[in-house]
């Protein structure tokens, strides 16, 4: 049997806005597959929807994240009903993953001025995610990361009662560090969120590659590590994501532009 992809347009089902956040959303999830940081079919991004902040898009259960367009997205509200959704075919009845659905749901409840959450399993993440150390400021990129958030794991996020630990563990800050599971940022933007874990997924495997040559660490006085966290902070430069995320796009266009279908 046959499983082919023959996805209708849902760009006169929404509104413009929304039309163009479906876009940004795709290119993020091809840009996650192309650095590498993505999982087959699992871990999911969201984008909350212009103009309707109880709703927000996200993937379908089922799809690798290089086949994902705009109009293959799916809208969900806060409790999880589907507002809009294409049009799978007969044989493939996608729909939401309950644990990106509860991570997600979570945190754009209680932080509305975050407008997008990723989440990913990549080896490093996980790989950081089991060291008892955790993330080290070993890097210039990692001290970005001085204050990250930890959240001890629970199980498959699937009890809607983890929500409250996991946004209280993220807190008001833009990275999350899941124990013996994986990473999660966010963002005003979607650019930030990219930006975020770009530079998280590379200071993991920083970490990695420096602790498998069995040497001693270069250790950064705690001062200078302050300083340099600081100088990340917002109001000390321009938004993360300003500029990376429409060169980011032009990448995408380059290289296969049908995610804006």
């Amino acid at each position: 049997m046959k499983h082919e992809l023959a996805i209708s347009s849902m760009r006169d089902q929404c509104s413009e806005q929304e039309w163009e956040a479906r876009v940004d959303l795709a290119a993020c999830y091809r840009l996650i597959a192309h650095y590498g940081m993505s999982d087959m079919i699992a871990n999911h991004i969201s984008l909350r929807v212009p103009g309707e902040p109880e709703a927000f898009l996200i993937n379908a259960y089922g799809m690798l994240y290089e086949e994902i367009t705009a109009s293959s997205l799916l809208k969900i509200d806060h409790h999880g009903n589907i507002l809009s959704r294409p049009d799978f075919g007969p044989h493939l009845n996608y729909g939401v993953n309950k644990a990106g659905f509860v991570i997600h749901s979570a945190i754009h409840e209680v932080r509305p001025e975050v407008d997008c959450v990723i989440h990913t399993h990549t080896w490093a993440g996980m790989a950081v995610s089991s060291l008892a150390c955790g993330l080290l400021p070993m890097t210039q990129t990692a001290m970005r990361f001085l204050k990250i958030g930890y959240h001890d794991y629970e199980g498959v996020v699937l009890d809607m009662r983890e929500k409250e630990s996991l946004c209280r563990d993220l807190g008001q800050n833009e990275a999350l560090i899941l124990r013996n599971h994986g990473l999660l940022t966010v963002g005003r933007t979607i650019g930030e969120a990219f930006n975020w874990m770009h530079r998280l997924e590379v200071s993991c495997r920083a970490q990695l590659a420096a602790m498998a040559c069995n040497t001693p660490l270069s250790e950064v006085p705690p001062a200078v590590r302050e300083a340099t966290y600081q100088q990340y902070q917002p109001g000390t430069r321009r938004p993360y994501g300003q500029m990376e995320w429409p060169a980011l796009l032009r990448l995408m266009d380059r290289l296969d532009p049908s995610y804006r279908t």
